[in-house]
């Protein structure tokens, strides 16, 4: 067998509590002098967001806030996050807070000095090879959640709000130059977006684990993932103190992020476009969808289901791994069906449509058609 692969690995990441003060530090060593710090708006006033701006003003930084973000940024929020970005003359750019403020702020980064419209970037071919590359600007990425893993990924989900498809816009410099993972960042997360985020770094490793693409190193990197989610997702989710369990999950979003070269699947292939049309938290619903396409996926994935149960010390093999899952989601009040999100089962067609389209879709163990993703989909409500 002929084996060609292209692998890559993040950049500088710095573990720990506290290290939120070495960013004025980290912008000065790129270049930074004013950066535009972007996150969302619930985020915007939060003591958080205060000592990270105090942060820059003590380092002796000029800085503006931009929150104009929604929880899938679409090419409006991108659109005003340039404008602020020049009318600002800033430097580069802080993402700040969960995969939508580092995605946004990642996005304004690379669209600010380029001519063609950000669509001529995504990530399914080669486009972003049209870019140009010395335009894009430097990025500092601050997770304030523990999942996503957008921090150390080098492309960024952009929802357009005129087909309602969520689409991954990529350039290599995209992946931000400096990461800093201080869990004392994620103390004031709702215990839902610590279950959401959360379930979004299990459902990285578990897409990619089961993918069958050849990436060993990202084979091996889901597993633990996997294990670490496992273990400290319910403390992170009991406790919002508890600021061991809440750096490993951050370790986990990141080890998620790094699997995915791995492929992904019919998790996030239907969640994207969930997600672009009814507006959904994005691992939220990865954990609804989860244990049924699982179940879709079982004759090709069954026995890799069984060696990752032993390894995760679930027993029963396929069985009791998806039973483990149930009661996982419920455990952290997960929603146990699309339907018990708000969401009604009236663009079936049209949502499988949209993911079988969705690049995303082509790691799926079982091949995607119209007709089988349909099933799929219904048996989700």
């Amino acid at each position: 067998m002929k084996i060609v692969a292209n692998w890559n690995y993040p950049t500088d990441i710095r573990v720990g509590r506290g290290r939120v003060e070495e960013l004025a530090d980290a912008c000065r060593s790129l270049g930074m002098f004013n950066p535009l710090l972007v996150t969302d708006r619930g985020l915007a006033n939060m003591a958080i967001t205060r000592a990270a701006r105090e942060t820059l003003s003590d380092g002796g930084l000029s800085h503006v806030l931009f929150s104009d973000v929604d929880p899938n940024p679409n090419e409006f929020n991108l659109e005003a996050g340039i404008a602020a970005f020049r009318d600002g003359g800033h430097d580069g750019v802080v993402a700040f807070g969960g995969g939508s403020g580092i995605d946004l702020g990642k996005c304004i980064a690379l669209m600010v000095g380029q001519t063609r419209p950000v669509w001529d970037f995504t990530e399914s071919d080669d486009g972003w090879k049209n870019a140009d590359a010395d335009a894009i600007v430097p990025i500092i990425s601050l997770p304030t959640t523990a999942g996503t893993g957008a921090e150390v990924r080098r492309s960024c989900m952009i929802t357009n709000s005129v087909t309602h498809v969520k689409t991954a816009i990529f350039h290599p410099k995209i992946m931000p130059s400096v990461v800093i993972c201080d869990p004392e960042l994620t103390v004031g997360m709702p215990k839902s977006i610590t279950a959401g985020t959360g379930m979004v770094a299990f459902s990285h490793c578990l897409e990619a684990y089961c993918s069958p693409v050849y990436h060993p190193m990202g084979q091996g990197i889901a597993i633990e993932g996997m294990r670490l989610v496992k273990e400290y997702l319910p403390r992170a989710y009991r406790d919002s103190m508890d600021l061991e369990a809440r750096l490993n999950m951050m370790s986990a979003g990141i080890m998620g992020a790094i699997a995915i070269q791995k492929g992904l699947g019919a998790i996030h292939a239907l969640s994207h476009q969930i997600g672009a049309m009814y507006n959904t938290h994005h691992g939220t619903t990865n954990a609804v969808l989860m244990p049924m396409v699982l179940r879709f996926n079982q004759k090709a994935v069954e026995r890799k289901i069984e060696k990752l149960a032993g390894y995760l010390e679930i027993p029963g093999g396929f069985e009791g791994f998806h039973a483990f899952l149930l009661a996982f989601r419920a455990d952290l009040a997960i929603p146990q069906s699309l339907s018990e999100m708000g969401i009604a089962s009236d663009h079936v067609q049209d949502i499988a449509a949209k993911a079988i389209a969705n690049p995303m879709a082509a790691g799926n163990p079982v091949k995607l058609t119209l007709d089988n993703t349909m099933e799929l989909l219904e048996s989700c409500f």
